[in-house]
Protein backbone atom coordinates (compact mmCIF):
# COMPACT_ATOMS: atom_id res chain seq x y z
CA UNK A 1 0.00 0.00 0.00
CA UNK A 2 0.72 3.73 -0.79
CA UNK A 3 1.97 5.82 2.09
CA UNK A 4 -0.29 8.60 1.54
CA UNK A 5 -0.27 10.73 5.19
CA UNK A 6 1.87 10.84 8.19
CA UNK A 7 0.43 11.57 11.46
CA UNK A 8 3.08 12.67 14.06
CA UNK A 9 2.71 13.41 17.72
CA UNK A 10 4.53 16.64 18.49
CA UNK A 11 6.76 16.90 22.16
CA UNK A 12 9.13 14.42 22.31
CA UNK A 13 8.66 12.98 18.95
CA UNK A 14 9.51 16.20 16.46
CA UNK A 15 9.54 19.06 18.88
CA UNK A 16 12.19 19.32 22.21
CA UNK A 17 11.16 21.58 24.71
CA UNK A 18 8.66 23.14 22.63
CA UNK A 19 10.55 23.66 19.62
CA UNK A 20 10.01 22.13 16.00
CA UNK A 21 13.79 20.47 14.97
CA UNK A 22 14.22 22.13 11.74
CA UNK A 23 15.40 19.18 10.22
CA UNK A 24 12.19 17.55 10.93
CA UNK A 25 10.72 20.60 9.47
CA UNK A 26 12.75 20.31 6.11
CA UNK A 27 11.50 16.40 5.91
CA UNK A 28 8.16 17.35 5.82
CA UNK A 29 8.56 19.95 3.64
CA UNK A 30 9.80 17.39 0.99
CA UNK A 31 7.61 14.53 1.95
CA UNK A 32 4.65 17.00 1.60
CA UNK A 33 5.86 18.07 -2.13
CA UNK A 34 5.69 14.32 -2.57
CA UNK A 35 1.99 14.33 -2.19
CA UNK A 36 1.61 13.02 1.35
CA UNK A 37 -0.57 14.62 3.64
CA UNK A 38 0.87 15.76 7.19
CA UNK A 39 -1.28 15.51 10.57
CA UNK A 40 -0.33 16.41 13.65
CA UNK A 41 -1.75 15.21 16.67
CA UNK A 42 -0.76 16.55 20.03
CA UNK A 43 -2.13 16.53 23.85
CA UNK A 44 -1.71 20.29 23.63
CA UNK A 45 -4.05 23.39 23.32
CA UNK A 46 -4.65 24.86 19.95
CA UNK A 47 -3.59 28.16 21.63
CA UNK A 48 -0.52 26.76 23.71
CA UNK A 49 0.42 25.12 20.13
CA UNK A 50 0.73 27.88 18.45
CA UNK A 51 2.36 30.10 21.01
CA UNK A 52 5.46 27.17 20.97
CA UNK A 53 5.16 26.14 17.34
CA UNK A 54 4.44 29.09 15.66
CA UNK A 55 3.02 28.79 12.22
CA UNK A 56 1.15 25.33 11.67
CA UNK A 57 0.41 25.91 7.35
CA UNK A 58 3.61 23.04 6.88
CA UNK A 59 0.48 20.93 8.33
CA UNK A 60 -2.68 19.46 6.43
CA UNK A 61 -4.52 19.68 9.65
CA UNK A 62 -3.95 19.73 13.14
CA UNK A 63 -5.56 17.21 15.46
CA UNK A 64 -5.05 19.09 18.76
CA UNK A 65 -6.46 18.19 22.66
CA UNK A 66 -5.77 14.83 22.32
CA UNK A 67 -7.85 14.58 19.44
CA UNK A 68 -10.75 16.52 20.75
CA UNK A 69 -10.04 19.76 18.53
CA UNK A 70 -9.38 19.70 14.79
CA UNK A 71 -8.12 22.94 12.81
CA UNK A 72 -7.19 23.07 8.97
CA UNK A 73 -4.33 25.71 9.04
CA UNK A 74 -4.79 26.34 4.91
CA UNK A 75 -8.70 27.56 5.32
CA UNK A 76 -8.83 28.02 9.14
CA UNK A 77 -11.33 25.46 9.62
CA UNK A 78 -11.98 24.54 13.16
CA UNK A 79 -14.19 21.58 14.37
CA UNK A 80 -14.50 20.47 18.39
CA UNK A 81 -14.91 16.97 18.66
CA UNK A 82 -15.94 16.98 22.51
CA UNK A 83 -17.72 18.88 25.01
CA UNK A 84 -16.73 21.89 27.15
CA UNK A 85 -16.30 20.72 30.81
CA UNK A 86 -18.47 20.72 33.58
CA UNK A 87 -18.23 24.29 35.35
CA UNK A 88 -18.84 22.30 38.68
CA UNK A 89 -16.49 20.00 37.81
CA UNK A 90 -13.90 23.20 37.74
CA UNK A 91 -15.05 24.75 40.82
CA UNK A 92 -14.23 21.41 42.48
CA UNK A 93 -10.79 20.94 41.45
CA UNK A 94 -10.21 24.99 42.37
CA UNK A 95 -11.58 24.02 45.46
CA UNK A 96 -9.21 21.26 46.17
CA UNK A 97 -5.97 23.45 45.29
CA UNK A 98 -5.85 21.27 41.98
CA UNK A 99 -3.76 23.34 38.97
CA UNK A 100 -5.21 23.32 35.93
CA UNK A 101 -5.54 24.59 32.22
CA UNK A 102 -8.89 24.24 30.81
CA UNK A 103 -8.77 24.16 26.41
CA UNK A 104 -12.06 23.93 24.38
CA UNK A 105 -12.82 20.20 25.87
CA UNK A 106 -9.53 19.11 27.71
CA UNK A 107 -8.92 19.95 31.39
CA UNK A 108 -5.14 19.54 31.68
CA UNK A 109 -2.74 19.08 35.16
CA UNK A 110 0.30 17.99 37.01
CA UNK A 111 0.15 14.02 37.05
CA UNK A 112 0.49 14.11 40.73
CA UNK A 113 -2.91 15.36 41.27
CA UNK A 114 -4.97 12.23 39.34
CA UNK A 115 -6.41 10.97 42.62
CA UNK A 116 -8.26 14.19 43.33
CA UNK A 117 -9.58 14.77 39.64
CA UNK A 118 -10.51 10.70 40.20
CA UNK A 119 -12.04 10.91 43.01
CA UNK A 120 -13.86 14.52 41.78
CA UNK A 121 -15.21 12.43 39.05
CA UNK A 122 -16.27 9.62 40.60
CA UNK A 123 -18.52 12.31 43.18
CA UNK A 124 -19.87 14.23 40.34
CA UNK A 125 -20.65 11.58 37.94
CA UNK A 126 -18.55 13.67 35.17
CA UNK A 127 -18.16 11.24 31.89
CA UNK A 128 -14.71 12.34 31.51
CA UNK A 129 -11.39 9.83 31.15
CA UNK A 130 -7.93 10.37 32.28
CA UNK A 131 -5.21 10.29 29.65
CA UNK A 132 -1.41 10.40 31.11
CA UNK A 133 1.45 12.19 28.77
CA UNK A 134 4.78 11.94 31.02
CA UNK A 135 4.25 13.85 33.78
CA UNK A 136 1.04 15.81 32.33
CA UNK A 137 -2.58 14.41 33.14
CA UNK A 138 -5.67 15.35 30.72
CA UNK A 139 -9.56 15.03 31.37
CA UNK A 140 -11.03 14.35 28.73
CA UNK A 141 -14.78 13.22 27.48
CA UNK A 142 -15.72 9.67 26.82
CA UNK A 143 -14.47 8.25 23.39
CA UNK A 144 -11.79 11.26 22.72
CA UNK A 145 -8.50 10.23 21.46
CA UNK A 146 -5.85 11.02 19.20
CA UNK A 147 -7.03 8.43 16.75
CA UNK A 148 -10.47 9.30 16.87
CA UNK A 149 -9.54 12.69 15.84
CA UNK A 150 -6.93 11.52 13.41
CA UNK A 151 -9.60 9.22 11.52
CA UNK A 152 -11.90 12.57 11.31
CA UNK A 153 -9.29 14.70 9.67
CA UNK A 154 -8.55 11.81 7.18
CA UNK A 155 -11.52 11.55 6.51
CA UNK A 156 -12.02 15.34 6.41
CA UNK A 157 -9.32 14.50 3.37
CA UNK A 158 -10.12 11.17 2.13
CA UNK A 159 -7.38 9.81 2.91
CA UNK A 160 -7.23 6.34 4.76
CA UNK A 161 -5.54 4.86 7.82
CA UNK A 162 -4.78 2.53 5.71
CA UNK A 163 -2.36 4.43 3.70
CA UNK A 164 -1.05 6.24 6.94
CA UNK A 165 2.00 5.99 8.99
CA UNK A 166 1.45 7.12 12.94
CA UNK A 167 4.72 8.82 15.00
CA UNK A 168 5.02 8.55 18.55
CA UNK A 169 6.58 8.71 22.15
CA UNK A 170 4.55 8.65 25.02
CA UNK A 171 1.83 6.77 26.71
CA UNK A 172 -1.34 8.55 24.98
CA UNK A 173 0.34 7.73 21.58
CA UNK A 174 -0.57 4.05 21.92
CA UNK A 175 -3.72 4.41 20.22
CA UNK A 176 -2.26 6.96 17.73
CA UNK A 177 0.03 3.73 16.50
CA UNK A 178 -3.24 1.45 16.76
CA UNK A 179 -5.17 3.62 14.23
CA UNK A 180 -2.62 3.61 11.57
CA UNK A 181 -1.27 0.94 9.23
CA UNK A 182 2.11 1.53 10.50
CA UNK A 183 2.71 2.53 13.69
CA UNK A 184 6.63 3.80 14.79
CA UNK A 185 7.95 4.42 18.55
CA UNK A 186 10.95 6.28 18.94
CA UNK A 187 13.60 4.64 20.65
CA UNK A 188 14.14 7.79 23.28
CA UNK A 189 10.07 7.19 24.32
CA UNK A 190 8.17 4.87 26.21
CA UNK A 191 9.25 1.34 26.30
CA UNK A 192 5.50 0.07 26.85
CA UNK A 193 4.89 2.51 23.62
CA UNK A 194 8.23 0.32 21.51
CA UNK A 195 6.88 -2.97 22.11
CA UNK A 196 3.32 -2.66 20.66
CA UNK A 197 4.59 -0.59 17.68
CA UNK A 198 5.48 -2.00 13.92
CA UNK A 199 9.02 -0.03 13.59
CA UNK A 200 11.32 1.76 16.25
CA UNK A 201 12.90 4.83 15.39
CA UNK A 202 16.62 4.33 15.89
CA UNK A 203 18.50 7.72 17.65
CA UNK A 204 18.65 10.02 19.74
CA UNK A 205 16.22 12.70 19.21
CA UNK A 206 13.49 14.03 16.05
CA UNK A 207 16.67 14.27 13.97
CA UNK A 208 16.43 10.57 14.05
CA UNK A 209 12.73 11.23 13.04
CA UNK A 210 13.85 13.37 10.24
CA UNK A 211 15.90 10.70 8.63
CA UNK A 212 13.21 7.84 8.89
CA UNK A 213 10.61 10.31 7.32
CA UNK A 214 13.14 11.06 4.29
CA UNK A 215 13.51 6.93 3.92
CA UNK A 216 9.52 6.53 3.93
CA UNK A 217 8.67 9.41 1.82
CA UNK A 218 10.85 7.44 -0.75
CA UNK A 219 9.49 4.45 -1.24
CA UNK A 220 6.81 3.24 -3.47
CA UNK A 221 4.79 1.36 -0.74
CA UNK A 222 4.55 0.72 2.76
CA UNK A 223 7.40 -1.58 3.98
CA UNK A 224 6.02 -5.76 4.22
CA UNK A 225 8.63 -5.58 7.08
CA UNK A 226 6.74 -2.56 8.61
CA UNK A 227 3.10 -4.29 9.19
CA UNK A 228 1.37 -7.20 10.93
CA UNK A 229 -0.72 -6.34 13.60
CA UNK A 230 -4.00 -6.45 11.39
CA UNK A 231 -4.16 -10.47 10.81
CA UNK A 232 -6.69 -12.18 7.79
CA UNK A 233 -7.96 -15.77 9.40
CA UNK A 234 -7.51 -18.43 7.23
CA UNK A 235 -8.40 -21.67 9.41
CA UNK A 236 -7.08 -24.33 11.41
CA UNK A 237 -4.69 -26.27 11.20
CA UNK A 238 -5.23 -30.08 12.37
CA UNK A 239 -3.93 -29.50 16.09
CA UNK A 240 -6.06 -26.67 16.45
CA UNK A 241 -3.59 -23.75 16.04
CA UNK A 242 -5.26 -21.30 13.97
CA UNK A 243 -3.98 -20.13 10.34
CA UNK A 244 -3.86 -16.35 9.86
CA UNK A 245 -1.66 -14.09 7.31
CA UNK A 246 -0.55 -10.64 7.79
CA UNK A 247 -2.20 -7.95 5.99
CA UNK A 248 0.86 -6.33 3.66
CA UNK A 249 0.99 -4.84 0.60
CA UNK A 250 1.95 -8.18 -1.14
CA UNK A 251 0.17 -10.57 -3.79
CA UNK A 252 -1.93 -13.41 -2.81
CA UNK A 253 -2.39 -16.60 -5.65
CA UNK A 254 -4.99 -18.66 -4.61
CA UNK A 255 -4.79 -22.19 -7.07
CA UNK A 256 -6.22 -25.46 -7.61
CA UNK A 257 -8.87 -26.93 -9.89
CA UNK A 258 -12.34 -26.38 -10.47
CA UNK A 259 -14.59 -26.36 -7.75
CA UNK A 260 -12.78 -26.98 -4.81
CA UNK A 261 -13.37 -23.97 -3.22
CA UNK A 262 -10.71 -21.04 -4.63
CA UNK A 263 -13.40 -18.49 -4.49
CA UNK A 264 -14.72 -19.29 -0.88
CA UNK A 265 -10.87 -18.69 -0.24
CA UNK A 266 -11.07 -15.21 -2.00
CA UNK A 267 -14.24 -14.18 -0.31
CA UNK A 268 -13.53 -15.11 2.92
CA UNK A 269 -10.09 -13.11 2.57
CA UNK A 270 -12.29 -10.02 0.78
CA UNK A 271 -14.62 -10.21 3.81
CA UNK A 272 -12.55 -9.62 6.37
CA UNK A 273 -10.92 -6.79 4.22
CA UNK A 274 -13.69 -5.24 3.93
CA UNK A 275 -15.06 -5.18 7.26
CA UNK A 276 -11.19 -4.24 8.64
CA UNK A 277 -11.98 -1.06 6.28
CA UNK A 278 -9.66 -1.62 3.55
CA UNK A 279 -10.62 -0.20 -0.17
CA UNK A 280 -11.04 -3.08 -2.06
CA UNK A 281 -11.77 -3.47 -6.40
CA UNK A 282 -13.03 -6.84 -6.89
CA UNK A 283 -13.18 -7.61 -10.44
CA UNK A 284 -15.59 -11.00 -10.90
CA UNK A 285 -15.42 -12.21 -14.30
CA UNK A 286 -18.46 -15.34 -13.41
CA UNK A 287 -20.36 -14.08 -10.33
CA UNK A 288 -18.86 -15.67 -7.38
CA UNK A 289 -18.46 -12.55 -5.20
CA UNK A 290 -21.79 -11.09 -5.64
CA UNK A 291 -22.96 -12.26 -2.02
CA UNK A 292 -20.44 -9.69 -0.83
CA UNK A 293 -22.81 -6.83 -1.88
CA UNK A 294 -23.95 -7.61 1.28
CA UNK A 295 -21.08 -5.99 3.74
CA UNK A 296 -21.33 -2.34 4.25
CA UNK A 297 -19.72 0.09 2.24
CA UNK A 298 -19.69 -2.58 -0.84
CA UNK A 299 -20.50 -0.81 -4.34
CA UNK A 300 -22.19 -3.52 -7.47
CA UNK A 301 -21.40 -2.07 -10.67
CA UNK A 302 -21.59 -3.74 -14.14
CA UNK A 303 -23.73 -7.28 -13.70
CA UNK A 304 -27.23 -6.63 -15.88
CA UNK A 305 -25.87 -2.93 -16.42
CA UNK A 306 -22.52 -2.54 -18.77
CA UNK A 307 -19.01 -2.28 -17.12
CA UNK A 308 -18.82 0.95 -14.85
CA UNK A 309 -16.53 3.87 -16.89
CA UNK A 310 -13.81 5.32 -16.09
CA UNK A 311 -15.52 8.37 -14.66
CA UNK A 312 -17.79 5.96 -12.42
CA UNK A 313 -15.11 3.95 -11.43
CA UNK A 314 -13.04 6.91 -10.38
CA UNK A 315 -16.47 8.73 -8.32
CA UNK A 316 -16.76 4.90 -6.52
CA UNK A 317 -12.77 4.65 -5.30
CA UNK A 318 -12.68 8.27 -4.12
CA UNK A 319 -13.91 7.02 -0.87
CA UNK A 320 -10.82 5.18 1.08
CA UNK A 321 -13.78 2.91 3.26
CA UNK A 322 -15.48 1.76 0.24
CA UNK A 323 -15.43 -0.85 -2.18
CA UNK A 324 -16.02 -1.50 -5.86
CA UNK A 325 -17.39 -5.00 -7.20
CA UNK A 326 -17.35 -5.32 -11.15
CA UNK A 327 -19.59 -7.99 -11.88
CA UNK A 328 -18.66 -8.80 -15.39
CA UNK A 329 -21.11 -12.32 -15.57
CA UNK A 330 -23.10 -10.63 -18.69
CA UNK A 331 -20.04 -10.04 -20.44
CA UNK A 332 -18.61 -12.44 -23.67
CA UNK A 333 -14.88 -13.44 -22.87
CA UNK A 334 -13.68 -11.40 -25.74
CA UNK A 335 -15.30 -8.51 -24.63
CA UNK A 336 -14.09 -8.69 -20.80
CA UNK A 337 -10.29 -9.30 -22.32
CA UNK A 338 -10.28 -5.86 -24.13
CA UNK A 339 -11.63 -4.45 -20.87
CA UNK A 340 -9.59 -5.45 -18.63
CA UNK A 341 -6.64 -4.17 -21.11
CA UNK A 342 -8.30 -0.96 -20.31
CA UNK A 343 -9.42 -1.58 -16.43
CA UNK A 344 -5.90 -2.75 -14.85
CA UNK A 345 -3.89 0.41 -15.66
CA UNK A 346 -6.64 2.15 -14.88
CA UNK A 347 -6.02 1.05 -11.40
CA UNK A 348 -2.23 1.06 -11.30
CA UNK A 349 -3.06 5.17 -12.16
CA UNK A 350 -5.72 5.25 -9.58
CA UNK A 351 -3.41 3.55 -6.71
CA UNK A 352 0.08 5.82 -7.69
CA UNK A 353 -2.30 8.88 -7.17
CA UNK A 354 -4.27 8.33 -4.33
CA UNK A 355 -2.96 4.86 -2.66
CA UNK A 356 -6.65 3.47 -3.38
CA UNK A 357 -7.95 0.52 -4.13
CA UNK A 358 -5.91 -1.05 -1.37
CA UNK A 359 -6.44 -4.31 -2.66
CA UNK A 360 -7.41 -5.70 -5.92
CA UNK A 361 -9.02 -9.08 -6.34
CA UNK A 362 -9.09 -10.82 -9.80
CA UNK A 363 -10.88 -14.69 -10.43
CA UNK A 364 -9.89 -16.61 -13.67
CA UNK A 365 -6.70 -14.29 -13.73
CA UNK A 366 -5.30 -17.00 -16.15
CA UNK A 367 -7.12 -15.72 -18.81
CA UNK A 368 -6.01 -12.37 -18.68
CA UNK A 369 -2.67 -12.23 -17.04
CA UNK A 370 -0.59 -14.25 -19.11
CA UNK A 371 2.45 -13.48 -21.45
CA UNK A 372 3.02 -11.21 -22.15
CA UNK A 373 0.08 -9.08 -20.71
CA UNK A 374 0.54 -9.63 -17.20
CA UNK A 375 4.04 -8.34 -16.92
CA UNK A 376 2.05 -4.87 -18.24
CA UNK A 377 -1.13 -5.20 -17.05
CA UNK A 378 0.21 -5.71 -12.97
CA UNK A 379 2.00 -2.80 -10.85
CA UNK A 380 4.92 -5.06 -9.20
CA UNK A 381 5.83 -1.77 -7.07
CA UNK A 382 2.47 -1.63 -5.44
CA UNK A 383 1.31 -5.44 -5.66
CA UNK A 384 -1.55 -6.26 -2.80
CA UNK A 385 -3.53 -8.24 -5.75
CA UNK A 386 -5.61 -11.11 -5.01
CA UNK A 387 -5.23 -13.26 -8.14
CA UNK A 388 -7.37 -16.39 -8.50
CA UNK A 389 -7.02 -19.28 -10.83
CA UNK A 390 -7.63 -22.79 -11.50
CA UNK A 391 -4.25 -22.79 -14.39
CA UNK A 392 -1.77 -21.09 -11.98
CA UNK A 393 0.81 -22.36 -14.78
CA UNK A 394 -1.10 -19.96 -17.54
CA UNK A 395 0.25 -16.57 -15.72
CA UNK A 396 3.19 -14.94 -16.65
CA UNK A 397 6.12 -16.10 -14.70
CA UNK A 398 6.89 -12.58 -13.44
CA UNK A 399 4.02 -12.77 -11.49
CA UNK A 400 4.47 -16.29 -10.05
CA UNK A 401 7.84 -15.78 -9.00
CA UNK A 402 7.47 -12.07 -7.50
CA UNK A 403 8.68 -11.46 -4.32
CA UNK A 404 6.84 -12.28 -0.98
CA UNK A 405 4.05 -13.84 -2.88
CA UNK A 406 1.83 -15.99 -1.00
CA UNK A 407 0.68 -19.14 -2.59
CA UNK A 408 -2.37 -20.86 -1.47
CA UNK A 409 -3.50 -24.04 -3.11
CA UNK A 410 -6.89 -25.78 -2.75
CA UNK A 411 -7.32 -29.63 -3.79
CA UNK A 412 -5.39 -30.32 -7.18
CA UNK A 413 -4.91 -33.32 -9.37
CA UNK A 414 -3.22 -32.16 -12.37
CA UNK A 415 0.70 -33.19 -12.47
CA UNK A 416 1.55 -29.74 -14.65
CA UNK A 417 -0.35 -27.97 -12.05
CA UNK A 418 1.53 -29.49 -9.80
CA UNK A 419 4.72 -29.18 -11.11
CA UNK A 420 4.67 -25.55 -11.24
CA UNK A 421 3.89 -25.53 -7.62
CA UNK A 422 6.94 -27.07 -6.92
CA UNK A 423 8.90 -24.91 -9.31
CA UNK A 424 7.67 -21.99 -7.68
CA UNK A 425 8.94 -22.94 -4.12
CA UNK A 426 12.42 -24.36 -5.72
CA UNK A 427 14.14 -20.53 -5.93
CA UNK A 428 13.02 -20.46 -2.35
CA UNK A 429 15.26 -23.66 -1.58
CA UNK A 430 12.27 -25.79 -0.54
CA UNK A 431 11.05 -28.87 -1.79
CA UNK A 432 7.12 -29.43 -1.31
CA UNK A 433 5.72 -32.87 -1.36
CA UNK A 434 3.89 -33.11 -4.43
CA UNK A 435 1.21 -36.10 -2.91
CA UNK A 436 -0.41 -33.29 -0.61
CA UNK A 437 -2.45 -31.90 -3.28
CA UNK A 438 -4.77 -34.40 -4.08
CA UNK A 439 -5.20 -35.41 -0.82
CA UNK A 440 -6.40 -31.82 0.08
CA UNK A 441 -10.46 -32.05 0.95
CA UNK A 442 -13.22 -29.71 -0.44
CA UNK A 443 -13.08 -27.64 2.62
CA UNK A 444 -9.16 -27.73 3.15
CA UNK A 445 -6.19 -25.40 1.59
CA UNK A 446 -2.71 -25.57 1.87
CA UNK A 447 -0.29 -22.65 2.08
CA UNK A 448 2.93 -23.08 0.35
CA UNK A 449 6.45 -22.30 2.05
CA UNK A 450 7.56 -18.87 1.30
CA UNK A 451 5.95 -16.26 3.64
CA UNK A 452 6.98 -16.17 6.56
CA UNK A 453 3.38 -17.46 7.97
CA UNK A 454 4.19 -21.06 6.35
CA UNK A 455 7.04 -21.52 8.94
CA UNK A 456 9.16 -23.06 5.79
CA UNK A 457 7.08 -25.78 5.11
CA UNK A 458 3.45 -26.79 3.86
CA UNK A 459 0.53 -25.80 6.06
CA UNK A 460 -2.40 -27.60 5.59
CA UNK A 461 -5.55 -26.21 6.94
CA UNK A 462 -9.31 -26.04 7.30
CA UNK A 463 -11.08 -23.52 5.80
CA UNK A 464 -12.52 -21.02 8.33
CA UNK A 465 -16.67 -19.87 8.08
CA UNK A 466 -17.68 -17.31 5.80
CA UNK A 467 -20.03 -14.49 6.97
CA UNK A 468 -21.55 -13.90 3.95
CA UNK A 469 -23.13 -17.17 1.50
CA UNK A 470 -20.95 -18.41 -1.36
CA UNK A 471 -22.95 -18.49 -4.75
CA UNK A 472 -25.02 -22.12 -4.66
CA UNK A 473 -25.00 -24.40 -6.78
CA UNK A 474 -28.64 -26.11 -7.85
CA UNK A 475 -26.83 -29.47 -7.55
CA UNK A 476 -30.18 -31.03 -9.25
CA UNK A 477 -29.55 -29.71 -12.20
CA UNK A 478 -25.79 -28.94 -12.57
CA UNK A 479 -25.12 -32.48 -10.60
CA UNK A 480 -27.95 -34.07 -12.35
CA UNK A 481 -26.64 -37.38 -14.94
CA UNK A 482 -28.30 -38.21 -17.57
CA UNK A 483 -28.70 -41.72 -19.65
CA UNK A 484 -25.50 -43.13 -21.46
CA UNK A 485 -27.60 -42.67 -24.61
CA UNK A 486 -28.41 -38.72 -24.14
CA UNK A 487 -24.45 -38.01 -22.91
CA UNK A 488 -23.01 -35.41 -24.69
CA UNK A 489 -20.00 -36.78 -27.02
CA UNK A 490 -17.52 -34.56 -27.99
CA UNK A 491 -15.62 -35.69 -31.40
CA UNK A 492 -12.97 -34.75 -33.71
CA UNK A 493 -11.01 -35.79 -36.18
CA UNK A 494 -13.94 -38.87 -36.63
CA UNK A 495 -12.83 -40.27 -33.28
CA UNK A 496 -14.87 -39.79 -30.20
CA UNK A 497 -14.15 -38.22 -27.22
CA UNK A 498 -14.80 -37.45 -23.59
CA UNK A 499 -18.85 -38.42 -22.51
CA UNK A 500 -20.44 -35.61 -20.73
CA UNK A 501 -23.24 -37.17 -18.15
CA UNK A 502 -24.36 -33.73 -16.52
CA UNK A 503 -23.97 -30.18 -16.77
CA UNK A 504 -20.76 -29.42 -14.46
CA UNK A 505 -18.80 -32.65 -16.79
CA UNK A 506 -19.79 -30.49 -19.39
CA UNK A 507 -18.61 -26.87 -18.40
CA UNK A 508 -15.36 -28.53 -17.29
CA UNK A 509 -14.58 -30.27 -20.98
CA UNK A 510 -15.40 -27.21 -22.79
CA UNK A 511 -12.76 -25.56 -20.89
CA UNK A 512 -10.13 -28.49 -21.88
CA UNK A 513 -11.52 -29.75 -25.12
CA UNK A 514 -9.12 -29.04 -27.83
CA UNK A 515 -10.00 -25.81 -30.38
CA UNK A 516 -10.55 -28.81 -33.08
CA UNK A 517 -13.11 -31.01 -31.34
CA UNK A 518 -14.91 -27.49 -30.61
CA UNK A 519 -15.23 -26.03 -34.18
CA UNK A 520 -17.60 -28.64 -35.80
CA UNK A 521 -19.53 -28.97 -32.55
CA UNK A 522 -20.63 -25.18 -32.74
CA UNK A 523 -21.07 -25.50 -36.29
CA UNK A 524 -23.58 -27.65 -36.42
CA UNK A 525 -24.85 -25.90 -33.43
CA UNK A 526 -24.66 -29.54 -31.32
CA UNK A 527 -24.37 -28.14 -28.20
CA UNK A 528 -28.11 -25.61 -28.32
CA UNK A 529 -29.49 -28.98 -29.44
CA UNK A 530 -28.33 -30.68 -26.77
CA UNK A 531 -29.06 -28.68 -24.20
CA UNK A 532 -33.02 -28.11 -25.73
CA UNK A 533 -33.28 -32.19 -26.47
CA UNK A 534 -32.10 -33.49 -23.29
CA UNK A 535 -32.78 -30.65 -20.40
CA UNK A 536 -35.55 -28.59 -22.18
CA UNK A 537 -34.13 -25.37 -21.18
CA UNK A 538 -35.49 -23.59 -24.46
CA UNK A 539 -34.34 -20.14 -22.79
CA UNK A 540 -30.78 -21.23 -22.26
CA UNK A 541 -30.83 -23.21 -25.26
CA UNK A 542 -31.63 -20.05 -27.25
CA UNK A 543 -28.86 -17.92 -25.63
CA UNK A 544 -26.07 -20.92 -26.61
CA UNK A 545 -27.73 -20.99 -30.24
CA UNK A 546 -26.90 -16.77 -30.23
CA UNK A 547 -22.90 -17.93 -29.49
CA UNK A 548 -23.11 -20.24 -31.96
CA UNK A 549 -23.77 -18.24 -34.67
CA UNK A 550 -21.09 -16.34 -33.85
CA UNK A 551 -18.74 -19.21 -34.86
CA UNK A 552 -15.81 -18.01 -38.17
CA UNK A 553 -16.41 -14.22 -36.18
CA UNK A 554 -15.23 -14.61 -32.99
CA UNK A 555 -12.13 -17.65 -31.37
CA UNK A 556 -13.64 -20.97 -30.48
CA UNK A 557 -12.61 -20.89 -27.38
CA UNK A 558 -14.10 -17.33 -26.48
CA UNK A 559 -17.02 -18.82 -27.98
CA UNK A 560 -16.44 -22.47 -25.59
CA UNK A 561 -15.90 -19.90 -22.91
CA UNK A 562 -19.23 -17.99 -23.26
CA UNK A 563 -21.39 -20.86 -23.47
CA UNK A 564 -19.72 -22.67 -19.88
CA UNK A 565 -20.78 -18.73 -18.54
CA UNK A 566 -24.50 -18.44 -19.28
CA UNK A 567 -24.86 -22.21 -17.73
CA UNK A 568 -23.31 -21.42 -15.03
CA UNK A 569 -24.69 -17.81 -14.59
CA UNK A 570 -28.41 -19.99 -15.38
CA UNK A 571 -27.87 -22.63 -12.51
CA UNK A 572 -26.08 -20.54 -9.88
CA UNK A 573 -28.22 -18.74 -7.28
CA UNK A 574 -27.43 -16.63 -4.57
CA UNK A 575 -29.64 -15.89 -1.32
CA UNK A 576 -29.96 -12.74 -0.07
CA UNK A 577 -29.52 -13.74 3.25
CA UNK A 578 -27.60 -11.12 5.43
CA UNK A 579 -24.28 -11.90 7.07
CA UNK A 580 -23.99 -13.06 10.64
CA UNK A 581 -22.05 -10.38 12.10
Amino acid sequence: MKLKALALDYDGTIATDGAMDVHVRDALVAARRRGIALVLATGRRLDDLHRVAGNLESFDVVVAENGAVLHFPESGRHVVLGHAPDTAFLTELQRLGVQFDVGETVVETDAKFANSALSTLRRLEQPLVLAFNRSRLMLLPQGVSKSTGIRQALGALRLSVHNTIGIGDAENDHDLLDACEVGAAVAWGSPALRVVADEVIEGAGPSAVADYIRRVSNQPRLSAAQMGRRRLTLGHHDSGEMVSLAVRGRTILIAGEPGTGKSWLAGLLCEQLILQGYCMCLIDPEGDYRPLNALPSVVTLGGDDPPPTVRELSRALCHPDASVLIDLSKVSRRHKVEYLQTLLPLLTAFRRHSGLPHKILLDEAHYYLGEPEGNRLIDADLAGYILVSYRISGLAQTIRNAPDTVVMVTRETDAGEIATFEQMCRPRGISVDPTVFPSLAMNEAALLPGSAESGGEIRRFRLAPRLTSHVRHRLKYLDMGVMDDQAFVFTGNSHLGPRARTLREFMDILQTIPMSHLEGHLQRHDFSRWLLDVFRDAPLAAEVRAIERRTGVDDSRDLAADIAQFIRARYDTTTDERPTL
